[in-house]
């Protein structure tokens, strides 16, 4: 009887679930997302009034943030519309740290790395877990929200660091953090490291790794990148998203699926 309620509440809880199943298409739609938010970022800054693209970016994250939270389960064009204001909010907030108050690219990357742990001590303190697959309260969803802006933003500014103060420019970045984000999967396949870890290790990755060669796309041959323009990237790039995210949200294949959201196998932190 105890067995039938607690996979009752289990399939009762993948239901509510706000956030995605972790597939492939989870870190494709991710991967682009981080890219066109870096080529968005830079395109509304450096083509209109930096302060009002800075203000039209919160407005769009405050909205985005709205909508996903009256929802009651998880749909597919809501949360990547969130997951798309973040990026380019999150991008925005990185740059003026740098660019407006004149902070050092190393600077700003311990300060939202310091951000980023406070928030998953927090996080395991209150909720007692750090899994994507508990996502079903307001909470929860809080602390998972405020976790994704800090690794966009951390993923920016160590983007940028690597690019600018380390002098390897975006293409060798954008390598650096190829294999930096394909890592943490070889470890949990080779069993050296628990789910949990290797999910939120992949993830602040893929930040980096997708805004480095969207700069390197679109910045200006003198740079010795490939000179397409951020505005031209940034259009390729929705455009993709939209055909992915059109077809998870006809197919449901990254809808949390009843019975397979338990967390009975994955380990609770990432100690």
């Amino acid at each position: 009887m105890n067995f039938l309620n607690q996979a009752k509440a289990t399939q009762t809880q993948s239901l509510l679930s706000k956030v995605p199943e972790v597939t492939l298409y989870f870190w494709i739609v991710k991967v682009l997302t981080t890219a066109m938010g870096e080529s968005t970022s830079d395109y509304l800054v450096y083509h209109f009034n930096p302060y009002l693209a800075v203000i039209l970016g919160a407005f769009g994250f405050a909205v985005a943030l709205v909508i996903q939270f009256r929802a009651r389960r998880y749909v597919a064009w809501i949360y990547w519309l969130l997951v798309v204001t973040v990026s380019i909010f999150g991008t925005m907030a990185a740059d003026v740290v740098h660019i407006v108050l004149g902070v050092p690219y190393v600077a700003s990357v311990c300060f939202f790395a310091l951000s980023l742990a406070i928030l998953f001590i927090l996080w395991q303190r209150v909720e007692g877990t750090l899994s994507i697959h508990s996502i079903y309260t307001p909470r929860r969803e809080f602390f998972y929200w405020a976790v994704v802006l800090a690794t966009f933003a951390l993923g920016t500014a160590t983007g940028d660091w690597t690019a600018m103060s380390l002098h390897l420019g975006y293409l060798g970045s954008g390598l650096l953090f190829t294999g930096l984000f394909l890592l943490p999967g070889l470890l949990f396949w080779a069993r050296g490291l628990n789910g949990i870890a290797a999910f939120w290790s992949t993830y602040v990755m893929t930040r980096p790794f997708g805004a480095s060669f969207a700069d390197w796309m679109g910045k200006p041959h003198a740079a010795h990148d490939l000179g397409y323009g951020s505005g031209v990237v940034s259009l390729a790039l929705t455009a993709l998203i939209i055909i992915f995210v059109g077809y998870l949200s006809m197919s449901k294949k990254d809808s949390p699926a009843a019975g397979k959201l338990s967390d009975d196998n994955e380990p609770d932190s990432i100690d």
